[in-house]
């Protein structure tokens, strides 16, 4: 079973695939590199693509 997070909870690290439009090619991402970068993120997480939020 998940740990559940709660607001202001320290997310655990992950990484995602990523496309990037601009340079039309693939890449990853992870929450370690944009805390190492000190860049400010927001989690949004929703149901499905195509459904109502």
């Amino acid at each position: 079973m998940s740990e559940i997070l709660r607001v202001g909870d320290a997310v655990p690290d992950f990484k995602l695939e990523t496309f990037e439009p601009s340079k039309g090619d693939f890449g990853e991402i992870s929450i370690s590199t944009l805390k190492a970068d000190k860049k400010w993120t927001i989690l949004f997480f929703y149901p499905a693509d195509f459904t109502f939020v």
